[in-house]
């Protein structure tokens, strides 16, 4: 038995059906035999799309411990239990490590653990069983079954399960917006050939797997199974997407090295000047148990939790602004994002058609509205008109809501909805804004007979009759009453079948100029990318019989043109314009018609008069180099394949260094939405498998909602730069501390729990309420943080070197004053060090306000969040079974005061750095 000619490579759509049939050896009468269907299935396998291997939970569970700083705690976890064993002391401060150690790597480790869901998701989008013809007969079998050269019935309903050829197709109409991205039905004829190249949305012959049945019935030969197909081909691009570290991580890392390997050259330091003061080797036991405070204190045991809760409460405000977060490393790296790559339909339009011109006899008209709402006017050269005084308008009008097979109706919630085509509920939309409600017109009018829409005639036609002659045809004879034909379809077609025009209500010879008007008309509203239709009539002095409908349909009376478009959303072009002050470059990639795109695009701002649509086409035929130089200067692409959408994304981020954010709703989206830096779903009419690729849906399908986010975005960022300089403020503060008192000839300052508490409690509360502060003025007016820019770039580090210097430098005065007179320096040390970290949490809200000229009631929880601690504080100094845990004695009041004391002067050091750099900046500006 022959092998059948089966190739990926193969254009299916350029050969006639019979020609298929033949090159996969595959009989349309009887099928394939079991033979056949043995050595194909061993020779192409399952019908089933394939996943690459991922990492293990095991393997994610692992590199949460592979990082420096918890490697660091680690190590010291265990050399501080050795020697607290050693004392016949229990290992207290080495458990509380541990625990520290473990909830880490826990939280990190639920943070990454998200499945990769997109390929299953993928691998849903196939009909559990469909029906073939196997050996001459019908049968059910699991999609998974099928190989090339099977036969599939197709009907109404089903989803197509692999790609095929069709042999059959009555009034077949397939619904492909998982594929190409563009939500309209496509009618699909078995007869064509076409030429090679072109869009998967043009190969009107093929049906492809994942896609849906709407309206009429097909058979299909099966051409490409499993991973061959063109759904096979977005899971294998999806495979081939490797997950990248966010700029955070990217940041974290460096911060996590930055101070380990600070923390080791201070302790090496410590170490040997203690060693070399003492001249020989007696103080090692109490020079490492120093040095293991050093690194304790080093680490900020409580800024994961902290990024995390910080994360997660920028999910919250992200929510409320019509944005979910499904991973929560997204809402910061949001703040970079300097290329925002979207759809076009849903996102930058409202997903609804809508009438916008329309041309008839007597004159030009344009309509205002949105939505199908049907609230709006009608404008002849600008100004609202009362179209029954308009009678060509009038019959345009009756023809579009009377031709039609849709409903408008209100829903529960008082907004207004479609059922059915939404070409023609534009149609209907258009009715009720011009005074001629669908409602009003079925009342006055009885449809008697129709010829419904076909691909092959490219047109509808109804017969209606006034109600009040309550007359209907009846089977087998014409009425006797007078009716009337209207008729809709290709604007072309239609004008071919009109011998007459109408012109203010009157039937004129239709002239060859007046045909070649039409056809500009048509043109020009076609070049601007709107959808049109043409409308033609005709009047029966009795209804004819059925069967002679077509015939009637060869003598119309043209009435007009209209033209719609689906509208680009209000707030969109607003948002565009927002992105350009914020830097941010936004492109839009469609499925759709390069004429459409282009003109919603210059709409909204998106594109400039002179700029181009470039197609997928086109991209397949340039090289690497020439991709770049392309993508970096054109803003619109139509007609696009996911490879094509994975092509630019990448050529963005990796010629261009742009930090991308990927919009879609399809199947086709996947790949570059996952690809992205920001993967962001559609959350109405995007698929499973985009929202499970990507890290961002948005629950209103809004353009203007990606903006609000990234601007959230921006804000977390802030606050964790906040934030982080409190925290590493302070902690540079205890570690100069711990490591200058052996060399003073002063004991250990703090023990390792003493650190701990400051480093989680002080450090940990005052921190989660800073990354509550409000945006600061005009955040989206600056330019994008760059995705590489160093975690202490901008003065972050030397701001957080001074400060620590500043809070060392005071303990250490304090420490060298009291230690001589005072029992309990060490407690005073250890409080002093913590009611100065609230000072500086008060003025760590601004980098240019002091504390006194900022509002509380814009960050109430900061100030909750430090009496809270200081009370704490105080419960650790005077509560007995405290006092004991963490080795501390009760101070008198004079003695709390001199803690207070102290502790102001690093609040009033950081504001007299303020009133420093506003003058310096005053003084240079001049």
């Amino acid at each position: 038995m022959p092998t059948p000619a089966v190739s990926a490579d193969l254009p299916w759509y350029c050969l006639s059906s019979a020609a298929v049939a033949q090159h996969l050896d595959s009989n349309p009468e009887k099928g394939l035999t079991a033979e056949q269907v043995r050595q194909r299935r061993e020779q192409f396998g399952s019908n089933e799309l394939v996943a690459a291997g991922g990492r293990s939970r095991w393997d994610m569970i692992i590199d949460q411990f592979t990082n420096v700083m918890l490697l660091m705690l680690f190590a010291v976890a265990i050399i501080s239990g050795y020697l607290e064993i050693a004392d016949g002391e229990w290992p207290k401060d080495a458990v509380a490590i541990f625990i520290i150690v473990g909830l880490n790597g826990i939280l990190g480790y639920l943070q990454e653990a998200q499945a990769e869901k997109a390929l299953a998701a993928l691998q849903k989008m196939s009909s559990p069983t469909v029906t073939v013809r196997r050996q001459g007969q019908l049968d059910q079998i699991r999609a998974t079954e099928l190989v090339p050269g099977d036969w599939v019935l197709l009907e109404t309903g089903i989803q197509i399960p692999a790609d095929g050829r069709l042999w059959e197709a009555v009034n077949l109409q397939v619904r492909e917006a998982a594929l190409t991205g563009e939500s309209l039905s496509i009618s699909k004829r078995a007869d064509l050939e076409l030429t090679n190249g072109i869009p998967l949305g043009d190969r009107l012959n093929m049906a492809y797997q994942g896609t849906e049945v709407m309206q009429g019935r097909g058979l299909m030969l099966v051409t490409e199974t499993g991973m061959k197909t063109e759904l096979g081909k977005v899971a294998g691009l999806l495979n081939s997407v490797e997950s990248e570290p966010t700029p955070l991580q990217l940041r974290m890392d460096q911060l996590g090295k930055t101070l380990v390997t600070g923390s080791l050259i201070l302790v090496a330091v410590v170490v040997l000047g203690g060693l070399w003061r003492a001249g020989d080797l007696s103080p090692l036991r109490e020079l490492l148990t120093v040095s293991l405070s050093m690194a304790v204190a080093v680490v900020p045991e409580g800024l994961p939790a902290v990024i995390t809760v910080t994360l997660a409460i920028g999910t919250q405000r992200m929510v409320r602004r019509r944005a979910l977060i499904r991973r929560l490393p997204a809402v910061e790296t949001l703040g970079s994002v300097t290329t925002i790559c979207t759809d076009k339909t849903g996102t930058l339009t409202e997903n609804k058609m809508v009438v916008v011109a329309m041309e008839t006899g007597s004159g030009s008209y344009t309509v205002t509205g949105s939505g199908y709402s049907p609230t709006g006017e009608v404008l002849c050269d600008g100004v609202p008109i009362e179209t029954k005084s308009y009678p060509d308008l009038t019959t345009l009008l009756t023809a579009g809501v009377l031709c039609n097979d849709a409903t408008l109706q209100q829903d529960p919630s008082g907004g207004w909805e479609i059922l059915g085509d939404p070409t023609e509920g534009a149609l209907l939309t258009l009715g009720g804004k011009a005074g001629l409600p669908q409602t009003q017109l079925k009342t006055q009018y009885v449809r008697s007979a129709e010829i419904p829409f076909t691909s092959e005639r490219k047109r509808m036609s109804v017969v209606v009759t006034p109600a009040e002659l309550g007359s209907k045809l009846t089977s087998g004879s014409a009425t006797d009453q007078p009716c009337a034909l209207y008729c809709k379809g290709s604007p072309e077609l239609i004008l071919k079948k009109c011998q007459s025009i109408l012109i203010n209500g009157i039937p004129q010879p239709l002239s060859d100029q007046q045909r070649e008007q039409i056809l500009a008309a048509n043109n020009h509203m076609a070049q601007d990318g709107i959808r049109v239709l043409g409308f033609g009539t005709t009047d029966f002095p009795q209804c004819p019989l059925p069967e002679a409908l077509d015939t009637f349909e060869d003598n119309l009376v043209w009435v007009g043109l209209v033209g719609m478009r689906d509208a680009a959303r209000p707030e969109v072009k607003d948002a565009i314009e927002q992105c350009r002050q914020a830097g941010i470059r936004p492109i839009m990639i469609t499925g759709d018609h390069k004429l459409t795109a282009l003109a919603i695009a210059k709409d909204l701002n998106l594109a400039q008069a002179g700029d181009v649509a470039v197609e997928g086409e086109t991209l397949s035929e340039k090289g690497p180099q020439q991709l770049g130089e392309l993508v970096k200067a054109v803003n619109v692409y139509a007609r696009v394949a996911p490879e094509h959408k994975l092509w630019i994304v990448q050529t963005l981020q990796k010629e261009q260094h742009e930090f991308v954010a990927m919009t879609g709703d399809g199947v086709n989206d996947a790949p570059a939405i996952k690809q992205a830096n920001i993967g962001i779903a559609m959350g109405i009419t995007g698929t499973d498998v985009s929202r499970e690729a990507s890290d961002m849906v948005l629950l209103d399908d809004n353009f203007a909602t990606i903006v609000a986010a990234i601007e959230e975005g921006r804000i977390v960022y802030s606050n964790i730069r906040r934030f982080i300089k409190y925290i590493l403020g302070s902690n540079i503060g205890e570690v100069l501390t711990v490591a200058a008192a052996p060399l003073l000839g002063l004991g250990l300052p703090l023990s390792t729990l003493q650190i701990l508490w400051m480093n989680l409690v002080t450090d940990g509360l005052p921190a989660l309420a800073l990354a509550m502060e409000p945006a600061e003025e005009g955040i989206m007016n600056r330019l994008p943080v760059p995705p590489t820019e160093s975690i202490f770039a901008r003065g972050l580090g030397s701001y957080m070197v001074r400060v620590g210097i500043i809070f060392a430098l005071t303990t250490i005065s304090m420490m060298v004053i009291i230690e001589p007179y005072m029992t309990e320096w060490r407690t005073m040390v250890f409080t002093m060090l913590c009611l100065a970290q609230m000072g500086h949490a008060l003025s760590a809200r601004s980098s240019s306000r002091l504390v006194i000229t900022l509002d509380p009631r814009t960050n109430p929880y900061l100030y909750w969040s430090v009496g809270l601690t200081t009370l704490l504080q105080l419960a650790l100094i005077y509560v007995p079974v405290l006092q004991r845990f963490f080795g501390l004695q009760p101070l008198s009041l004079m003695e709390l005061m001199i803690c207070v004391g102290f502790s102001a002067l690093v609040l009033v050091w950081v504001e007299m750095e303020k009133v420093w750099m506003a003058f310096w900046i005053k003084r240079q500006s001049r």
